[in-house]
């Protein structure tokens, strides 16, 4: 399976989740650590920009490919998710979700709905799950962002 991750040139090639680790996102507390994925590159390029301001927005992005196994996912459905998990700013609660099905480390992936687009879906690699090894980065461009996308 392909999956897409919109983000700063520096940390492209990253396969550690180093950045969610420090900062926690929607599906992790801090100090857990994940890379964020969408099943494609438009809902990559939409999710990256709910989640930064124009301001913070870098010159220099990258879009990652990255190859998972499609085997090893764990789907998760909209009914199991918490009731609030749509809003804004991330409720403690889809932390919590999320960092809790990370550890179990059942799955080396996650699939969850996105707060966007609910029909489509993220995918979340764990890399501390003994299968990380099998997330391949297939490629990396050049990403310019289209600043029309944030404009009032």
């Amino acid at each position: 399976m392909i999956v897409y991750r919109v983000g700063k040139t520096r940390y492209a090639q990253d396969l550690t989740g180093e950045g969610a680790r420090l900062h926690g996102g929607r599906w992790n507390h801090k100090l857990t650590a994940c890379i964020y994925t969408a099943e494609s590159r438009s809902l990559a390029t939409l999710e990256y920009t709910v989640n930064t301001n124009i301001e913070d927005i870098p010159r220099s992005l990258s879009i990652t490919t990255y190859e998972i196994p499609d085997d090893g996912i764990l789907y998760v459905r909209i009914s199991e998710l918490p009731g609030n998990w749509k809003e804004a700013p991330a409720p403690s609660a889809t932390k919590d979700f999320g960092t809790r099905l990370l550890k179990e480390a059942d799955y080396p992936v996650i699939r969850f709905p996105s707060t966007i687009i609910p029909y489509e879906f993220n995918y979340i690699l764990n890399p501390l799950h003994p299968n990380s090894d099998d997330f391949q980065i297939v490629d990396i461009r050049d990403f310019v962002y289209d600043v029309r996308i944030k404009r009032v």
